[in-house]
């Protein structure tokens, strides 16, 4: 029996919790994100305990949306905010459920203004018909016989105590109303002097804001508070507080109804009173969200009161824009779980009430002209013209600048519009109309009168020139251009060019062809003299679209060098003389190696050829595309790469395989002889030690006191002075070398991969919320 309690008792605690993991509230969320990232928690793990206690993905991004929306518009005087509650150890309250998904309602962010806090002036005189009350601070000036200040402050129980004249009730009095009755209790002790009530620091107030405002609660509140400072207090409305029903209640009864509107719209502060002490501010929801899109001034929603038109929110939303169709709008209305549509014609917008959730749509008028016509082509100034101004096609054409002076004359063709809305072409008699041998055609509204040209009908014309010029490309082309006069626009022929096999590539055009030719286009072949003048003075003429290619001389070369640098007799440039020019020749030309030079060490960097860095930049266009790649885009590349030499077997068989042929850009480095070995990578103490003759590279690794535990043993290896790598376990260890231990790569548990991959996008939501709370 006592087992079955034990398991019972299990069971039901078990059922607790699982019911407390099903839900969590917006306070919750806020408060648990804020203390798990005081203890350093990452966001992403924030996020997902917060989805293991049941929080939503929806109810995190709600939360996020209100608390950042709240903070983001945090007043300026928040340090007064909800002081009573705070000073008690109560927490301050969290911003409200938002219920309207994110719309832009219009006033919603009014008090949310660090510029619009409606806090009253205190550096004015306090009026005369100020209410006093309990706590007020009064200043009695006697002047005159007598001279005497002082201060008295409104006891709790109404009064102010003055010697020699005791208690005297002020509270619920006007300021003029006090005086006159303290002038009359002191009066026949002060009788040659005058008596002045002044108000010092006035009291504070308590006040209430209730019900769907971000932080509802007791608010300490300068006497001249009105609701609206009281609202700003607050934060403002929650996302379904009303803005045109704000109720201000005083000894149970309700004193003013705000409407928050009237003071956006219309500057009116209708309902702003001044606030007393323990006065209660409550902020129902609102009764309607209307939406209002299309052509009007402001377009977004609103929040309107039962039985308000359609005619109200265009006034809210700054009526129509000037290319609004007015005569009618239309209204979308959700009806159960369909939606309805009502046209309403402007003369029932007055009395068509709208709904909750009501989408007023306001169309553009159709964009049609009634006076337009429209002249493009060959004119000096295309474009629209006033129909009423011209008339006739000449009229147009006068009034355009004239025609271009390659405009065809022959024809022009004007474009009519039918009353359907089709299109019919009407073919026009330039020609005659300027001449006046044909009638003039009168426009219609609409028409669009097109002139062509010679460029239209033959289309751009250019020729190109390729090869070794200064300024190859392609140019308009020009009647009666020679193949010199396209070489002097060109900017001349470059050192390097051959005045032999100058070819031109030229299309072949038949218009009158009915037939396919195995020929694509024609070609002529010209000699240059120095002059540039074609060899036997053809007269060769270019005609439009020809190709003109100015070949590279099959003997020019740019001077090729290579360098040497080092421990070597005279270091420098040296030039190539032949394309077989090998190391063993520099050597020898810069006077061989210095008593201290490595031979064995020498190296060879090389420039990379473009076939080389087409090979490398499809390497890397591999590695982009790989799952596991880097982002090649910020990788420095290299221009240059080592070649392993052997020098002193390339010194001792001159001309063999070990004496390589060099190529223009290549680096010989000889360095100094160098007696230590080097030590990288996962070793403890990575360094340099004294290279010893016969010790095997476990020495070496243990004088650089070991493997790490991270290190991969196996797939050392040994990168020589002079380029060559090889394996560590298979190498031999020389003077100068480096000996480089690699270090482990770590594989991601592909299940926890996917499990966090699933839960992505909830995270990054929580995530979010959490960074939110930590940035404010």
């Amino acid at each position: 029996m006592k087992k079955r309690l034990i398991i019972l008792g299990i069971a039901i605690f078990a059922s607790v919790q699982m019911m407390l993991a099903q839900s969590m509230t917006d306070a919750q969320i806020v408060d648990y994100a804020k203390q798990r990232t005081a203890t350093g928690a990452n966001p992403k793990t924030i996020g997902a305990e917060l989805l293991a206690k049941g929080a939503t993905e929806e109810q995190l991004k709600r939360v996020y949306n209100d608390y950042n929306s709240a903070v983001d518009n945090e007043p300026s005087g928040a340090t007064v905010v909800n002081r009573d509650r705070i000073n008690n150890g109560e927490a301050a309250p969290t911003a409200t459920t938002s219920a309207t998904g994110g719309r832009t309602v219009f006033g919603r962010d009014i008090f949310r203004s660090k510029n619009l806090s409606f806090e009253p002036n205190m550096n004015t005189v306090v009026p005369q018909n100020y209410v006093l009350g309990p706590g007020d601070e009064l200043i009695v000036d006697i002047y005159g016989a007598s001279q005497a200040s002082a201060k008295y402050t409104v006891a709790p129980d109404g009064s102010v105590t003055i010697p020699r004249v005791g208690p005297i009730g002020v509270s619920g009095m006007t300021v003029e109303g006090a005086q006159s009755r303290i002038i009359a209790a002191m009066g026949h002790h002060y009788k040659n002097s005058s008596i002045k009530l002044t108000v010092g620091q006035t009291r504070t107030i308590t006040i209430s804001v209730m019900g769907e405002v971000l932080t509802p609660g007791t608010y300490t509140l300068s006497a001249f508070a009105t609701v609206f400072h009281a609202l700003y207090m607050a934060g403002g409305t929650s996302s379904i507080g009303t803005l045109r029903d704000i109720k201000v209640a005083r000894n149970g009864r309700i004193i003013s109804t705000v409407d928050v509107y009237e003071y956006i719209l219309n500057g009116r502060l209708a309902g702003n009173v001044a606030l007393d002490d323990n006065d209660v501010i409550i902020v129902g929801a609102y009764n309607n969200l209307v939406q209002i899109s299309g052509n009007v001034k402001r377009p977004m929603w609103y929040e309107m009161k039962k039985n308000e038109s359609v005619k109200s929110i265009l006034t809210f939303a700054g009526e129509f824009t000037g290319d609004a169709y007015t005569k009618n709008i239309r209204v979308e209305r959700r009806a159960g779980d369909k939606l309805s549509v009502y046209n309403v014609d402007e003369f029932d917008f007055g009395s068509f009430t709208l709904a909750d959730e009501d989408h007023v749509i306001v169309r553009g008028n159709e964009q049609r002209y009634s006076n337009l016509t429209v002249i493009e082509g060959a004119v000096k100034r295309p474009g629209n013209y006033e129909l009423s101004t011209v008339s006739s096609v000449k009229g147009l054409i006068n009034a355009a600048g004239g025609l271009e002076e390659d405009a065809l004359t022959t024809r022009a063709v004007l474009t009519r519009t039918n009353e359907d809305r089709t299109k019919k072409t009407i073919t026009i008699d330039l020609e005659g109309i300027i001449a006046g041998t044909a009638a003039d055609v009168i426009l219609q509204n609409e028409d669009v009168l097109t002139i062509g040209s010679l460029a239209t009908l033959h289309g751009e014309q250019t020729y190109t020139i390729e090869g070794e010029v200064f300024n190859p490309g392609t140019m308009p082309f020009a009647e009666n251009t020679t193949i010199e006069d396209l070489i002097t626009k060109a900017g001349g022929l470059r050192e390097s060019a051959s005045l032999l096999n100058v070819e031109v590539a030229r299309r072949i055009v038949d218009p009158s062809a009915s037939s396919d030719l195995d020929i694509r286009s024609e070609t002529f072949s010209f000699s240059l003299k120095d002059d540039l003048s074609v060899e036997g003075g053809t007269g060769f003429v270019l005609k439009p679209y020809d190709r003109v290619y100015i070949r590279r001389s099959p003997v020019y070369n740019a001077q090729r060098s290579v360098n040497i640098s080092g421990e070597i007799m005279f270091a420098g440039n040296y030039v190539l003389a032949d394309q077989n020019v090998r190391v063993s020749e520099i050597i020898n030309r810069a006077g061989g190696l210095k008593k201290k030079a490595s031979a064995h060490d020498a190296r060879l960097l090389r420039v990379m050829n473009e076939s080389e860095r087409a090979r490398q930049n499809q390497m890397l266009k591999m590695a982009a595309n790989a799952a596991d790649s880097i982002d090649v885009a910020h990788l420095e590349l290299a221009s240059t790469y080592s070649v392993g030499i052997d020098l002193e077997k390339a010194m001792q068989h001159p001309g063999s395989d070990f004496d390589i042929v060099l190529r223009d850009g290549d680096q010989i480095i000889i360095p100094q002889l160098n007696t230590t070995v080097k030590i990288n990578g996962e070793v403890l103490y990575p360094n340099s030690v004294t290279f010893k003759e016969g010790k095997g590279y476990m020495y070496y690794i243990n004088e650089a006191g070991g493997f790490t535990k991270e290190s991969v043993k196996r797939k050392s290896y040994i990168i020589y002075a002079n380029g060559h790598v090889s394996k560590a376990s298979k190498g031999h260890i020389e003077p100068g070398c480096e000996i480089v231990v690699p270090t482990k790569v770590h594989k991601h548990d592909s299940s926890e991969t996917m499990k966090w991959v699933s839960l992505s996008s909830s995270i990054m939501t929580a995530a979010a919320l959490v960074v939110s709370v930590l940035n404010k």
